[in-house]
C-alpha cells in the first residue's frame, strides 16, 4: 500500500494553534479547486474536521449548515471551532473561516453549525429505501469532462446512470433529477469529512433542469448523517449511490435534496442545500 498522503487528507490539513482552544489554520488545496474558489464540499469537510478534531468533542456528526457569505481565495485562512452548549446527549457548535483581507484584518468567509451526538443503541428504520432498479456501478460509464479548470471533478469517480450533465446545452425542459454511483477517484476509505464533501457532489439542478450553462452557486447546505463510524467503515472504499433533484425554482434562488446511499442500501446522509442562479 502507497504511503503517499491522499490528497483530500492533504485539503483538510488543519494545525492547531496556540492562540486559543479550537482555533485552527489551514491552506487551500489546488487539488479541490472549483471556478473562483474551494469545491463547497472540501469548505464543509473543513468545518466538519475542526470541529471533530477539537478537544471537547462529544459523540459523532449528526448534522452540519455551512453558510458560503464568500468565496475562499487560495492561500492561507483560519477556522474557529467553538462548542456553545454541550447537553447529556447532543453538543452544539459555531464555526466561522476567516481570512487575512488587504489591510490585515480578518475577512469573514464562512459561518456554519454543526450537532454531534453520543448515539445510544435503539430501534431504527429507513423510509428511503435506495432506488431498485439502480445497475451495478462496474456497468455504468464513467463520467470524463474535458479540460474545464475544475480540479476538484477530478478527484472523483462518477458514474450517472440517469441525468448525466447535458449532452447539449439547448434550453430544453427536463426533470432535474441524477442518479449517479461515486466514490474517491483515489481509494479512500469513507469518514465523516468526505461524506458531507460528497454530499455536496451535485452539480447545479437548474443546469440539468433547463439545459442552460448559468451561473450558479450555493449559498447554504445542510447536511444530516445517519451513519455512525460502523456503517461509515463498513462501505470502506466501495461506491455511494447518489440521487439528487430540484425542488422549486423562483426568483433567483432554487433548492435541491441529494440522499447517499452505500452500495448495501443503507441511507447514509441526505442534504438540502439553497442555490443562488443569475440570468
Amino acid at each position: 500500500m502507497s504511503s503517499t498522503q491522499h490528497p483530500f487528507d492533504k485539503a483538510l490539513a488543519l494545525h492547531h494553534s496556540d492562540i486559543r482552544v479550537g482555533h485552527f489554520t489551514g491552506m487551500t488545496s489546488p487539488d479541490y479547486w472549483n471556478m473562483v474558489g474551494p469545491f463547497g464540499g472540501t469548505t464543509a469537510a473543513l468545518v466538519l474536521q475542526s470541529v471533530m478534531r477539537h478537544p471537547d468533542v462529544l459523540g459523532t456528526p449528526i448534522a452540519l449548515t455551512v453558510n458560503y457569505a464568500a468565496a475562499l481565495e487560495a492561500g492561507a485562512f483560519d477556522i474557529q471551532a467553538t462548542a456553545v452548549r454541550t447537553n447529556r446527549s447532543t453538543q452544539h457548535w459555531t464555526v466561522q473561516i476567516t481570512q487575512a483581507g488587504a489591510s490585515g484584518a480578518p475577512n469573514m468567509t464562512t459561518t456554519a453549525t454543526v450537532v454531534t451526538a453520543a448515539r445510544r443503541d435503539t430501534w431504527g428504520e429507513s423510509d428511503m429505501p435506495m432506488p431498485e432498479e439502480a445497475p451495478a456501478p462496474e456497468t455504468v460509464e464513467r463520467m470524463s469532462i474535458g479540460p474545464s479548470g475544475v480540479a476538484w471533478i477530478n478527484q472523483y469517480e462518477m458514474r450517472p446512470f440517469s441525468g448525466g450533465i447535458p449532452a447539449k446545452w439547448d434550453g430544453s425542459q427536463q426533470h432535474s433529477e441524477t442518479r449517479i454511483w461515486l466514490r474517491d477517484a483515489q481509494p479512500r476509505p469513507l469518514d465523516f469529512p468526505s461524506l458531507a464533501a460528497m454530499s455536496d457532489m451535485f452539480y447545479p439542478r437548474v443546469w440539468l433542469r433547463r439545459a442552460k450553462h448559468v451561473p450558479a452557486g450555493t449559498v447554504s447546505i445542510t447536511t444530516y448523517f445517519h451513519a455512525g463510524p460502523e456503517q461509515l467503515a463498513e462501505v470502506g472504499t466501495g461506491y455511494l449511490l447518489g440521487r439528487a433533484a430540484g425542488q422549486q425554482f423562483f426568483n433567483g434562488f432554487f433548492d435541491q435534496t441529494a440522499h447517499l446511499w452505500s452500495e448495501k442500501g443503507v441511507l447514509l446522509a441526505t442534504s438540502n442545500q439553497i442555490v443562488y442562479y443569475k440570468e
